[in-house]
């Protein structure tokens, strides 16, 4: 059991005891929150990407070009809204609506803030809880998966298709890390529910180090900081965001699984993306930032964490958050496929086993032994850190075996310097000849190669006036010797 770290602290009791229609004012509540923080973070980012880049960014619609979202949703709505010809319909049609409800319903337990009082009523600033709230969040962002899978699927074409399977693999791979990552979060909190995580962070941690007794940090970033490094990595790999956005590829896949999407469902589908985006940055800040909680040294003030004071804090966090989306944004490069797949299972996931696998070592034994925290932290963390960094290291050196071979044999001089290259001699191009296609050669095409006229432009006589010439609409074929019949 969580003490409380304070009255106002909301515990599993203080949930599903609300009338209805506080719990209806939660949910519109919930719902305009997240759709405002759509509209903030559209702008935010173009914003701090125009700063990046030393541009001005959007500036017309609104004062200083803050309505421009607002605008470019209002555009969406009013667009044509366009139905492949080989599109399977219904599929085509519910696609967005699962990719995008589920992204609402993962916020429903996110806790915003403690027990305050509205229109008399106590209750906490949060819709739900449960004993297992954060697998909640995880099995919403799982199930927006297929959204994207049947939208791809259901266009019809290619690109889409491939995008929609590139983007399965990408977030099933990295869903995978970031639930790991989490689980050294539950075995200090001792639950999955997000509301008390949160009161698990509210006080700093006794530490005892060799017999100097000390306030420790009570920030999950700072205690499990591994845990915290895979998570951020995991998040932005499972929405897609730059620089693991290769679902949407634009030199690969023209703009991945919602290519023939246009007008409202194209915008469910721009709205779930950032609404997730949202989400993990707002579960970082549960699990990892203290929730709603002040930082120090804010919280020294004893009406920090009352009231409505802490919804400011926990969007100063989320929104800390999405800066770092935003940066990332434009600053690194796309990565490569294989790349970007290789470092999520052989990099994220075994290094997070390996953390799991200390934490819960350390706890057992600072469980069953009389040592204190820093003796705990410096004869079994530090040989498991060293291990890890040694082992590392090994394999490291061993993947890097070929390589460091040829640098040491071109170092020695055994390296031959080719021939030089002989230039053709000027005269006009011909056809290079050589070995053919079908016997190895590089595929050349001919430079014969007629195509022909297609079948739906038809020569049509058309009725001008003297002197005024006509299009017949295709290239014009017409030789001297038919202008001369004419």
């Amino acid at each position: 059991m969580i003490l409380s770290a304070a009255v106002d602290q909301p515990t599993l009791e203080d949930f599903g005891n609300d009338v209805w229609w506080i719990v209806l004012i939660k949910v519109v509540g919930v719902f305009g929150v997240l759709v405002l923080m759509t509209l903030f973070a559209i702008v935010f980012e173009r914003k701090v990407v125009a700063r990046m880049q030393q541009r001005i960014g959007p500036n017309r619609v609104g004062p200083r070009g803050y309505l421009q979202s607002l605008a470019d949703g209002l555009k969406l709505a009013f667009k044509e809204d366009i139905m492949p010809a080989l599109a399977d319909k219904p599929v085509y049609f519910l696609a967005p609506v699962l990719a995008t409800v589920p992204a609402f319903l993962a916020f429903s337990v996110i806790p915003l803030g403690p027990v305050v009082s509205i229109f008399g009523q106590q209750t906490p600033l949060q819709l739900t809880d449960a004993p297992i709230g954060v697998l909640i969040v995880l099995a919403c962002s799982a199930m927006g998966i297929y959204g994207i899978v049947l939208g791809g699927w259901a266009s019809g074409s290619t690109y889409p298709l491939l995008g929609s399977l590139r983007s399965a693999a990408q977030m099933v791979s990295y869903e995978i890390a970031m639930g790991l990552s989490i689980v050294a979060v539950f075995l200090y909190a001792g639950s999955m529910s997000t509301s008390e995580i949160v009161a698990a962070q509210a006080d700093g941690n006794q530490v005892s180090f060799f017999g100097l007794e000390f306030t420790g940090p009570g920030w999950y970033a700072i205690l499990l900081p591994v845990s915290f490094v895979i998570y951020a990595i995991a998040v932005v790999g499972e929405t897609n965001r730059a620089p693991f956005d290769l679902p949407e590829a634009e030199s690969e896949l023209v703009g991945g699984f919602h290519t023939e999407y246009s007008s409202l469902k194209f915008a469910l589908f721009f709205l779930a993306e950032y609404i997730n985006m949202v989400t993990v940055s707002a579960l970082a800040a549960t699990l990892f930032l203290g929730g709603w909680r002040a930082p120090w040294p804010i919280s020294i003030w004893d009406g920090a964490n009352s009231g409505w004071w802490p919804l400011l804090w926990f969007f100063l966090k989320v929104v800390a958050a999405l800066f770092v989306f935003i940066w990332l944004r434009g600053t690194l490069p796309r990565l490569r496929y294989d790349q970007f797949m290789r470092f999520g299972w052989k990099v994220l996931v075994p290094v997070a086993f390996a953390w799991i696998l200390a934490v819960a070592t350390m706890r057992a034994v600072a469980r069953e032994t009389d040592l204190s925290t820093g003796q705990v932290a410096l004869f079994v963390g530090v040989p498991i850190a060293l291990l890890v960094i040694a082992v590392l290291l090994i394999a490291s050196r061993a993947s890097n075996r070929a390589t460091r071979l040829a640098a040491r044999e071109a170092a020695a001089g055994s390296n031959h310097p080719t021939e030089p290259e002989v230039l053709p001699p000027p005269g006009p191009r011909s056809r290079p000849s050589g070995p053919s296609r079908a016997e190895g050669g590089f595929p050349v095409p001919p430079m014969d190669l007629v195509v022909p006229p297609s079948p739906r432009l038809r020569r049509r006589d058309a009725v001008a006036p003297e002197g005024a010439v006509v299009g017949t609409g295709r290239r014009s074929t017409t030789t001297i010797e038919e202008d001369v019949d004419d």
